[in-house]
């Protein structure tokens, strides 16, 4: 038994049992694949894989039972390593943070300005992705921390602990009939209206607050950002819904906000790490930088736990 083995096992599962792609992903040929798969079945005695001609098609029930062990051992080796690394670079290395276009935008730049200024030999990488995608980067090791609202403390390979919580505001140009008098769902849905797409920062709180008024708003555009929202707003083809984080004031002069946390739910953005991973010393340091109550013992704490228990509170 070998780590190319078991590589080649997990890669399978996360590759829909595509051979081809799972050679892509380890950098090697569908065959040297195969027979790694083979040689680990002959040593278990099991088949893990079903099989449909040389095509895998998915898990037997043996294989069901492997694959968190092969996932554990994967796991393990990786902790290993990093330990290692800790102990023989310190504050050397890179950091590999997954994260909305709205926490990348708003949220994140003083954490990280204040992080470069004390690990200035850390290299950070940041990816940018909706939360499913930053999800699947966590899982599949691309990133050591995500940073997104909804959906990763769902994910039971993911440990989704509270940073803070924000609202939403109304976005209009200077004089916009909204500015005067209180705002209303009815009011809202006589617009059109310009928001996030669906499943991106906190998109699903504002259908459900509609539906649940019985009104059907007319989204004539979505996006991923705020950027791109806001300068529809500008061109005056609707009013838009965004993160109270992404308006600024001295920055978004030619457009108003209007205060709407009494109209959507209070959403809560979370940080996420993998289950049971071990993350270097200033992946901790930078997770407690951004989000100051989740002290690193807090964080490895919750890592440890056993799925479904509460997150630390906010």
């Amino acid at each position: 038994m070998n780590f190319q083995q078991l590589r080649s096992v997990r890669e399978a599962v996360r590759r829909g049992f595509n051979l081809t792609d799972v050679a892509e992903a380890l950098h090697t040929s569908q065959p040297g694949i195969s027979r790694q798969i083979r040689e680990l079945e002959d040593e278990l005695g099991v088949e893990i894989f079903v099989r449909s001609g040389k095509r895998l098609t998915g898990l037997t029930p043996a294989g069901e039972r492997v694959l968190p062990w092969v996932e554990r051992l994967l796991l393990d080796a990786e902790n290993l390593h990093r330990a290692g690394e800790d102990f023989r670079h310190g504050e050397v290395g890179t950091l590999s943070i997954a994260a909305t276009h709205s926490q990348a935008r708003y949220a994140l730049p003083d954490a990280v300005h204040d992080f470069c200024a004390t690990h200035p030999n850390v290299q950070l990488q940041m990816h940018q992705g909706s939360a499913a995608q930053i999800a699947r980067m966590l899982r599949e090791g691309v990133a050591d921390i995500g940073i997104a609202t909804h959906t990763l403390e769902d994910q039971p390979e993911l440990v989704a602990l509270p940073c803070y919580r924000w609202t939403h505001v109304v976005i209009v140009p200077p004089g916009h009939p909204l500015l005067i008098g209180p705002i209303s769902l009815q009011r809202l849905a006589e617009h059109p209206v310009i928001t996030y797409d669906t499943g991106v920062t906190g998109r699903g709180s504002i259908d459900d607050a509609f539906a649940r008024a019985g009104l059907k708003p007319q989204v004539v555009l979505s996006a991923m950002d705020a950027d791109v929202i806001k300068t529809y707003v500008e061109l005056g083809m609707g009013v838009g819904i965004i993160a109270a984080i992404a308006f600024d004031e001295e920055r978004d002069t030619t457009l108003r906000a209007v205060d709407a946390r009494q109209l959507f739910p209070v959403n809560t953005t979370t940080v996420a790490v993998r289950r049971g991973a071990l993350l270097r010393s200033y992946a901790y340091d930078f997770i407690q930088i951004f989000a100051p109550h989740l002290l690193p013992d807090v964080v490895r704490q919750a890592q440890a736990a056993p799925v479904g228990t509460p997150s630390a509170p906010l």
